[in-house]
């Protein structure tokens, strides 16, 4: 199988899109996927990009297209939900510690069901402690270890590796070498990545 990497944070709106579908479609095209959790949010810091919590106008345009783009991909949405995150980085630290230990897509997929459908916030409780059980995981266990020093430099050094390939938004893509933003770009990422090199 072709391989695509998703780099992604727990915090991006539209990212939402993705992780509920990624899955299944990826599998369809035959493409395996590596999550790549990294903070977006430092990121659009360092670039003065600050999308929608200062922009009524184009926060309600993005609830609105997030609700018809779910609608049509036939994904469970109520919003608007708890925006920005207060705990951002302790959920992306927790989906950091995920991907060592083979269970980030499973954790991803549960916290942000909660957020997009039961209006919980992803790293707060119930939420973080919730998804964790879902996946039969320790919430008391992992958050600690999530917290801890070894898997904040994880996490810095996944936001380093996204900055040094040009990684300015998530969801994002990585196909081939080649780079696509946005959950509108998840087929045609696929499509890259099948592609004969």
């Amino acid at each position: 199988m072709s391989g695509l990497h998703f780099w992604f944070s727990i915090g991006s709106t539209y990212s939402y899109l993705t992780v509920m579908r990624i899955e299944k479609v990826a599998r369809d095209a035959g493409v395996d996927v590596e999550w790549r959790p990294f903070s977006v949010r430092k990121i659009m810091q360092e670039m003065n990009n600050i999308p929608f919590t200062e922009k009524p106008t184009k926060m309600a345009y993005m609830w609105r297209d997030i609700e018809r783009r779910a609608a049509g991909y036939g994904v469970p949405c109520q919003v608007p939900v708890p925006y920005p995150l207060a705990q951002f980085d302790l959920a992306n630290r927790v989906a950091v510690l995920g991907r060592e230990e083979g269970w980030c897509a499973a954790y991803v997929q549960a916290t942000y069901r909660r957020w997009f459908q039961w209006g919980q916030a992803a790293g707060s409780s119930p939420n973080l402690e919730d998804s964790l059980q879902e996946i039969g995981l320790d919430p008391v266990e992992v958050i600690a270890r999530a917290e801890s020093e070894e898997t904040g430099r994880a996490y810095g050094a996944a936001t380093d590796k996204a900055r040094q390939l040009d990684i300015f938004g998530a969801p994002t893509f990585i196909a081939n070498g080649e780079m696509f933003w946005g959950d509108d770009r998840l087929e045609d990422a696929l499509a890259w990545a099948k592609a004969p090199g």
